[in-house]
């Protein structure tokens, strides 16, 4: 039974770490995914080019009444830097905390933002996160809010309308903007954007009637994006279009889905909100609750390729004389956890915390969020309230692994009588089992005990796995010495001694850092610390286990691969304080010795 325990667990320990590393993290085949997504991505600027050369000027078809008009699809992507993007058109800038750029006055469009707070590499000397682009650009992205009318209403605001600054031209979190346009059936629509000191802006359309009849007419927002990540995402994490609407609630369509799928069109809803969301970022529409809309998710193929969210509202009438006000909100910014919480309760936002992907474990994931930032806030060092985290788990879950570890600590006293029992009925099975099964029952002894430390483990390592992925608060925190990111891999490897030999480690080999080492050493002491199983096959993946992890884990973040190294180690203090106290013997220094003891040759 003790041979079967722990072949058990080291099976399980094995398919369960080949599965985290199969399904949930990105492999060393993310590079080459990057570089074929970019080859992919320059055939296709020049396939547009070549149709635009063929076909000057091909634009997008008119909507149809009461109808989204499309994006632009059919305009080339052209050669320009960003800057030269942004200087083709007129623009109201946008300065606040959080982000810098611009409102393009064609479409009064949101298509330039960066991130003040967050760069694309730890060195913080690297670019901003460039969020939103210009849509010429092969990485255009933007947020649109206009109008769909009718021949009553005459040119209402859309993709092409150029827009008037009313007064100032500058957008702050104190100073908003006012847009202006009026066209020639008397209808003139005021439009003020807003902004907050972090990543929400409001856009309050009043449309004012000066003719002589009623019109009506609809409000349409739409997220736009004509790329997608590099990198294609893991089944741990949701990227693509996402949206919490109507009576199905959360959606969420991966980029390959919505390819395949072309439109997707749930119910009307009162409330909500939708978007595309990536890693860390998400560009998202909240519509006024005043008015019911019709959200969809869309892939377009006409032209450019692109992804939209988008949605139409019910028509609004306005009088001859009257005005009417719409309002929509525009999330665009990093998704962190207190902001997004507080924007969800503060402007009453539906669900809104879905927009991070907690997951299906978020009742785990969640809360282990909150300790570790509560841990962060006291210590100011994620990897420190990485390591408290784990200590306080551990104490959880004391009382039931100080049983667990009793119960092995009597099996090690009472394994003479094991053996005497297998000698004794080495010829038939049942009866061993029997008295085995009465040992256990005579001396009080769970052999399933065992196997408790090890389960409790796997929900706290995928919670920790998932936040250390998901959360931006992660993304770029250091520890000590040499890991700078404890969402990103150990730099170091072996194989240049750490980067005391002066080349780089060659790429085909696999991954392990120094942090991946010393776990490595941590969980073969621990698993020293039991009597090696007499079997040969179970005596091997005892051995080669911990070798295997290394190589494994090497590979993982970095802040994970620490958690297991240190609870590895406080797993081997607390297993050999209880087993000190329940007399048993801990083999960890025999089991050392006997590695280098000269194995007997068969002529002996």
């Amino acid at each position: 039974m003790e041979n079967n325990r722990n072949f058990f667990i080291t099976i399980a320990l094995s398919v369960l770490i080949l599965t985290l590393w199969q399904v949930f993290y990105m492999n060393p085949r993310v590079e080459q995914q990057r570089e074929a997504a970019k080859v992919e991505q320059q055939r296709v600027q020049e396939q547009k080019k070549a149709a635009e050369a063929v076909n000057p000027g091909a634009g997008t078809p008119a909507p149809a009444p009461g109808s989204i008009p499309n994006a632009p699809g059919g305009d080339a992507v052209t050669a320009a830097s960003r800057d030269q993007a942004l200087a083709a058109s007129k623009r109201v800038k946008i300065d606040t905390p959080s982000l810098m750029g611009s409102i393009n006055l064609t479409g009064a469009r949101l298509d330039d933002l960066r991130l003040k707070h967050y760069t694309e590499t730890v060195d913080k000397n690297s670019p901003e996160i460039e969020l939103l682009n210009p849509q010429v650009l092969p990485t255009g992205y933007f947020a649109e809010i206009g109008f769909v009318g009718n021949d009553k209403t005459g040119t209402v605001p859309g993709a092409e309308t150029v827009w008037s600054v009313d007064g100032n031209p500058t957008l702050t979190p104190s100073t908003p903007v006012t847009l202006t346009y009026t066209n020639d059936k008397g209808l003139t629509f005021k439009r003020t954007v807003s902004v907050d000191n972090d990543y929400m802006f409001t856009v309050s359309d009043t449309v004012q009637n000066s003719g002589s009849s009623a019109v009506s007419l609809f409000n349409y927002g739409r997220v736009t994006r004509y790329d997608k990540p590099a990198v294609a995402s893991t089944y741990v994490l949701h990227e693509g279009l996402i949206g919490v609407t109507g009576t199905e609630g959360l959606a969420e369509y991966k980029y390959s889905k919505i390819e395949s799928d072309k439109q997707i069109t749930p119910g009307k809803s009162t409330d909500g909100w939708l978007g595309i969301t990536d890693k860390y970022w998400a560009v998202t529409l909240v519509p006024t609750e005043k008015q019911p809309f019709q959200p969809r998710y869309a892939y377009f193929e006409d032209g450019r390729h692109r992804y939209q969210s988008d949605f139409l509202t019910d028509p609004i009438n306005v009088e001859a004389g009257q005005s009417a006000t719409v309002e929509t909100e525009i999330f665009a910014g990093a998704k962190e956890v207190a902001k997004i919480n507080a924007y969800e309760a503060d402007r009453h936002i539906r669900q809104f915390n879905l927009v991070i992907d907690w997951g299906w474990f978020y009742f785990i994931t969640k809360p282990m969020f909150w300790l570790i930032d509560t841990l962060y806030k006291f210590f100011g060092n994620f990897g420190l309230a990485i390591l408290a985290t784990t200590v306080i788990v551990k104490a959880i879950f004391f009382p039931l692994a100080n049983k667990s570890y009793a119960s092995m600590a009597n099996m090690k006293k009472v394994q003479p009588k094991m053996l005497e029992i297998r000698e004794k009925y080495a010829d038939d099975k049942m009866k061993q089992q029997q008295a085995m099964m009465e040992l256990y029952k005579t001396e009080k002894i769970n052999p399933l005990a065992g196997c408790w430390p090890v389960a409790l483990q796997i929900p706290v390592f995928f919670s920790l796995y998932k936040v250390l992925y998901i959360t931006i608060e992660m993304r770029h925190a250091p520890f000590f010495g040499w890991i700078h990111d404890l969402a990103a891999p150990d730099p170091t490897s072996i194989f240049n001694l750490f980067g005391l030999l002066p080349f780089a480690a060659p790429a085909f080999l696999p991954h392990m850092g120094a942090w991946a080492v010393v776990m490595g050493i941590t969980m073969f002491l621990q698993m020293r610390m039991n009597p090696t199983p007499p079997d040969p096959t179970q005596a091997a993946i005892f051995t080669w286990m911990p070798v295997i992890f290394t190589f494994m884990m090497g590979s993982f973040p970095a802040g994970l691969v620490i958690y297991w190294a240190w609870n590895n180690t406080l797993s081997i203090l607390q297993q050999g304080v209880i087993m000190k106290r329940q007399g048993a013997k801990i083999e960890l220094w025999d089991n050392l010795m006997a590695l280098f003891r000269k194995k007997p040759s068969p002529a002996e």
